[in-house]
């Protein structure tokens, strides 16, 4: 039986070997970019690379997702999910966007799903998969950026999808619930967190989308027959910045509305308003707190020029936290990939990831890959050190799931038996549906 050095010098130097058909999927996938449950094409270059290797698997998953296997040969035993996110932003202006919907990958998820894929490549080197107890599910999982929230609403109120992210879709729908540990690695444009990093907490957030509902008049004849549901959103928005002194330093409260549309015509006065806005904070609590502020800060706008407000709330993403001792394997790994002096950590961010719902139900890590240059999700981020970005990220997850399969999962059953879940799946699921509100406030 090869040792676990043995097994991890085979597994870098398959993923090594398979390097430039790697980079080529993460290319291929950049200069396709979709959107969130959109991502038909991103999905199709998936399950051919997973079919080329022999992996058997699903599609369709919460509409685009896919999710394979790779068993073991030693014997049942745990099974460590390994992701990587299908879908790109909406950033018109980066280079490799989408002429026709500025969908463009400004976040590095091209990267993510070909290091998934080099994973399931290195553990399939010989003599590896033969070695290990358990087995990996290679996961590409949709709808991770929550945007286009009025879209994927109509996906909501016609019964396709019942939450509007990617991973808590696949929690509701049982996706998760043969999966004993998980992983996935994000690209990072920050130089100073090293060649992968170790990573902290996130945010968690809520989302709304909110409708202000007037009446059209003619905007220059007879605007004082009109109800004008801009007026409604503006003060809405003064009102919520109104509260920002409220929001405490220590909870990392960020509330950042957008209006998607700001009426029909420049000569009718506005009657139709949107927006969108997510609430963030490091813990529910403050969450709920904050959410309760600009659900009052709404309703002030509207009653101020007696328009109506509807007000959608929708599940948005757990609070990020990342299991210390299946980390603390993750970091040996990452040391023996890149040299510890090119291992970092970071903070706390406060951007928001639904990892962090995964992370409340199983042990769950999620480091980072730097490679990248320019701002994330501006029109400058793009990969620039390939080799960092997908294959030193891909090795060190790899090398991860030997330390946990290896000598009959040894590793993975000890991550198991000291990890506290925050809730069970039917716990998370009960909470998040509880978190939909509808509301029409008139005035």
């Amino acid at each position: 039986m090869p040792s676990r050095d043995d097994l991890k010098r085979s597994v870098s130097d398959e993923i090594d070997r398979r390097g430039e058909e790697l980079v080529r999927v993460a290319k291929t996938i950049l200069e396709h970019p979709e959107s969130g449950f959109r991502e038909t094409k991103t999905a199709a270059v998936v399950d051919k690379v997973l079919g080329d290797m022999g992996v058997a698997r699903r599609g369709g998953i919460a509409i685009t997702g896919i999710k394979g296997y790779l068993e073991g040969g030693a014997g049942p035993g745990p099974t460590i999910g390994v992701m990587g996110e299908l879908d790109s932003l909406l950033v018109p202006g980066h280079p490799y966007a989408d002429a026709d919907t500025g969908a463009a990958h400004a976040c590095g998820h091209h990267a993510q799903i070909a290091m998934m894929l080099g994973v399931g490549m290195g553990l399939q080197a010989a003599g590896v998969l033969d070695a290990l107890t358990g087995r990996i599910a290679l996961i590409a999982v949709p709808a991770e950026e929550y945007i286009e929230v009025e879209y994927r609403n109509g996906l909501r109120q016609q019964g396709k999808l019942e939450f509007l992210a990617g991973k808590a879709e696949f929690l509701r729908l049982g996706e998760f619930d043969d999966i004993d540990l998980a992983m996935m690695t994000h690209t990072s444009s920050n130089t100073d967190e090293g060649k992968l990093t170790i990573s902290s907490t996130n945010n968690g957030m809520i989302a709304k989308f909110i409708q202000f509902q007037g009446r059209a008049a003619h905007a220059g004849g007879a605007p004082h027959r009109g109800i004008n549901a801009l007026n409604a959103a503006t003060l809405a928005l003064n009102n919520i910045h109104a509260q920002r002194e409220t929001f405490q330093d220590k909870d990392t409260v960020r509330v950042h509305p957008i209006i998607t549309m700001g009426g029909a015509s420049v000569n009718s006065v506005p009657a139709d308003v949107r927006m969108e806005t997510f609430v963030r904070g490091n813990n529910l609590e403050a969450i709920a707190d904050a959410d309760a502020k600009v659900d009052r800060s709404l309703r002030a706008g509207a009653m101020a020029v007696g328009a109506t407000v509807n007000i959608t709330t929708l599940p948005g993403y757990m609070p990020m936290n990342n299991d210390d001792n299946m980390m603390s394997m993750y970091r040996n790994n990452a040391a023996y990939v890149v040299g510890e002096e090119n291992v970092g950590k970071t903070g706390h961010r406060t951007g928001s990831t639904d990892m962090g719902d995964v992370g409340h139900v199983m042990p769950t890590i999620h480091p980072y890959a730097g490679g990248a240059i320019g701002t994330g999700h501006g029109d400058d981020y793009l990969i620039r050190d390939w080799d960092n970005a997908v294959l030193n990220a891909a090795k060190a997850m790899a090398l991860t799931v030997v330390d946990l399969l290896a000598d009959g999962a040894v590793g993975a059953n000890e991550v198991k038996a000291k990890h506290q879940a925050r809730m069970s799946i039917k716990e998370y699921l009960a909470l998040q549906t509880g978190n939909l509100r509808e509301e029409t406030y008139s005035a």
